[in-house]
Order: C-alpha cells, then structure tokens, then sequence
C-alpha cells in the first residue's frame, strides 16, 4: 500500500480573539477651592441665622405691650374707645386705625397736626400716627399722682410743637416732633400745680399753683412754649437740630481778583 508522500504539514493560524475596548476610568469631578467652600458654608450660615433672628422677632412681645392696626387710608379724627386709642375715619365714621397697650388704658388723648398725643395709666407718655408709634415717654413719679389725679388737664399744649405735661410737683415740655425733652419747671417748695385749673390767655398758660403762705400773684405762673414767661429770662431754643454741615472741598479757596 502506498503511503502518501510526506509533505510539509498544514500551517495552523491561531484565531484571533475579538479585541475589547474597555471604557476609561470615570474622573473624579474636580474639587471647589477651599476658599470657595468656605465662602458657601458662610454664606449659608448666615442665611439661616437671619431666618432664626427674624423668627424671634416676631416671637418677642412689642415693647411697652404696643399693639397697633392699621386699617385704611383717610382722613381721620381720633378718640379713646374701649381702652384704646382710635382713629375714625371724618366721612365715614369707619375705623382706621387702633392702638392699644396690653394691660394699660388710656387717660387723656391730645390730637396734634395728624397725630394724637396719649397719657396712658401707668404714666407712659406715646404719639403716634396711626401707622407707627413714633415715640414714648415716662413720666417721673407717676405712680405718686396719676392714679388719683387721672388725665384731666395734664395734656397741654404750649404752641410751637411743645406740650406741657403738668402734675403737682412739675412741668416737664416735650417737643412733639419727636418726644425730646425740653425744659422743666419744679413747683416751689410747699405749693403744688393744680393741672384742672389751668386758663389759655393767649399765647400764655396761666397755671394756679396753690402756696399757704404766698400771696395770690405768687400762685399764679405763666407759662409759654419756651417755659416760664419772666423779665430777663434766656430761655434755650426748642428747635429741632438742623444737619451739621460738612465742607468737603479741602482746596484753599482762591483770593479775589485785584
């Protein structure tokens, strides 16, 4: 038998494999500077610490138990209702605004050029425009008088944005602008005001004040926006501070002209 003749073997090619492309590593994102980091955290702190601090804003109670509502706009005429201070509208008669005091009632209102003026039972003094209350003041040894005195008569008003407060043993003025103190008359030792009988004569006040041993023209005292009216006196202006000027050109100013 014959044997097939002996060649060369047959070249085996290895198969290939399929190549595979992996995909590439994700990168991490890229870091903020740190001094931007920390700007962020700031900045978010401080936001959230104004939102608690208006938070207790509105928790804490209004100072001096102020409570007031404003209901419209209009002209209005003022009075106390209900132990409250009241604004009514002049053509309606409808409320516009109230303001009360927690706990207090008002003695005596004063209306003052669209404000009202009120003398409350604890001797606390406040003006207000039916939008805000703009200022309050307490009055000196309260306690002693105005309960058994009341309101009647204490609200005065001297002219030239000055009220007169009047108890037994002084006057004090208050500049209605803005609640400034202005002067203050003590009585005389032994005499006492009397705030019921007081008497507009013209641009004087003329206020009793009772001695027992003064002659009659030592009882009486009168009294105008600037205090009280005597000859020789030097009375302080009861005008608001005017805005200090400030010149702001450094240059030397230049000589006239020959």
């Amino acid at each position: 038998m014959a044997l097939p003749p002996h060649g060369p073997h047959p070249r085996h090619t290895p198969t290939a494999r399929a190549s595979r492309t992996e995909p590439p590593a994700p990168r991490p994102a890229p870091r903020a500077p740190a001094r931007l980091r920390r700007a962020v955290a700031g900045l978010l702190a401080a936001v959230v610490a104004l939102g608690l601090l208006e938070a207790a804003r509105q928790l804490r109670p209004a100072p001096y138990g102020d409570r007031l509502h404003h209901r419209g706009q209009g002209e209005w005429a003022a009075r106390a209702h209900g132990g409250a201070v009241a604004g009514y509208d002049r053509r309606t008669g409808a409320l516009r605004w109230r303001y009360a005091r927690v706990g207090h009632r008002p003695l005596a209102v004063l209306p003052a050029r669209g404000e009202v003026i009120a003398l409350w039972d604890d001797g606390l003094l406040t003006d207000t425009d039916g939008r805000s209350v703009r200022w309050h003041r307490a009055l000196p040894d309260a306690a002693e008088w105005l309960p058994a005195q009341g309101g009647t008569g204490v609200l005065r008003p001297l002219g030239r944005g000055i009220l007169a407060v009047i108890s037994p043993r002084r006057v004090t003025a208050y500049r209605t602008a803005d609640g400034d103190l202005r002067w203050v008359l003590p009585a005389r030792k032994g005499c006492f005001f009397r705030a019921e009988d007081a008497v507009r004569r013209g641009a004087a006040l003329l206020l009793a004040q009772p001695c027992a041993d003064t002659a009659w023209t030592g009882q009486l005292v009168a009294l105008d926006h600037l205090g009280r009216i005597a000859p020789g006196r030097t009375p302080l202006s009861n005008d608001l501070p005017r805005p200090h000027l400030v010149r702001t050109d450094a240059e030397k100013p230049l000589a006239r002209p020959r």
